[in-house]
């Protein structure tokens, strides 16, 4: 089974900030993930006292960093490093969702990709209710992006 542990040892994300509990089912084209972090008062996406349905976009952006973690190779050293860079036509469907007794279903489909970018479509639901969905394009391998600091050498 591919729970907390086994996702905070695959991405970058750690202690509360990695946010999904477990995977359900996944493949080469999408990935279904789980979380009860919504509900946690400790939650570090929170502000004002409450988790905005807009935070949801960090939890579809923490499955599709372990889908790419599940599609590397074997032999990797570490996942690739990716940087979330656009979202585009989400709409959410609530204010909030800390304020949602049922877990976090999460699923992101990859709808192109390519070695530098990836696109897929996301979705949260609880209770089979659709909270939030949109469109997410990620650059993948963005370490051998990094600026050149004015030296000519890097960061």
């Amino acid at each position: 089974m591919l729970d907390h542990s086994w996702i905070a040892d695959h991405i970058p994300h750690q202690g509360s900030m990695c946010l999904l509990d477990q995977v359900v089912h996944w493949d080469e084209q999408r990935i279904e993930c789980r979380a009860s972090s919504h509900r946690s008062t400790d939650n570090p996406l929170r502000s004002h006292q409450q988790l905005g349905a807009a935070c949801g976009i960090e939890y579809a952006a923490q499955a599709m960093a372990v889908h790419g973690a599940l599609l590397a190779p074997a032999n990797s050293p570490r996942p690739r490093a990716g940087f979330l860079v656009s979202v585009r036509g989400t709409k959410l469907h609530v204010p909030r969702l800390d304020d949602l007794a049922a877990d976090l279903d999460i699923e992101a489909v990859c709808l192109s990709s390519n070695q530098g970018h990836i696109l897929y479509q996301f979705s949260l639901h609880a209770a089979g209710r659709l909270l939030l969905d949109g469109r997410a394009a990620v650059v993948v391998n963005a370490d051998g992006m990094l600026p050149l600091a004015p030296s000519g050498e890097t960061p």
